[in-house]
């Protein structure tokens, strides 16, 4: 590869999910709410948000293959060889994981979010509003 670049965590997922086999494929199919851990040096970036507010939490997937370039989607093999760009399978060359969540609780440095599928001690490396289309911010 010609560049390489380093991403930095700014938190931690804290969840009761601690096995990539229990976690749902998506949130909407389950997940339970968990907490956000923000590094005390990103802790001033949470200002102003609130319980009810929805976020885009990315998330760098550490326990998932990196050289996986085609799945089945779903894992079900009824279904076609597709490849991963495709889907939105966690096997994938930059395995970054992207959540729509909403805000149940705000505590210091933590955020209550939830539905998320992230196992417990999956790193986030950012947090984003979630814009709907009126929204110019």
């Amino acid at each position: 590869m010609a560049n390489s670049y380093t991403l930095h965590p700014i938190g931690v997922i804290r969840s009761d999910l601690t096995e990539l086999e229990a976690a749902p494929r998506q949130g909407y199919e389950g997940a339970p709410d968990a907490w956000i851990e923000v590094f005390p040096p990103f802790e001033q970036a949470l200002y102003r948000i609130f319980a009810g507010d929805e976020l885009i939490i990315l998330t760098w997937l550490h326990r998932s293959a990196r050289d996986v370039l085609q799945v089945h989607p779903r894992g079900e093999i009824e279904n076609p060889l597709t490849g991963v760009f495709a889907t939105r399978s966690p096997a994938r060359p930059n395995p970054i994981g992207l959540h729509r969540v909403t805000v149940l609780e705000s505590n210091g440095n933590r955020l209550k979010v939830g539905p998320i599928e992230a196992i417990d001690g999956t790193p986030v490396i950012d947090i984003k509003a979630a814009l709907s289309q009126l929204d110019d911010s």
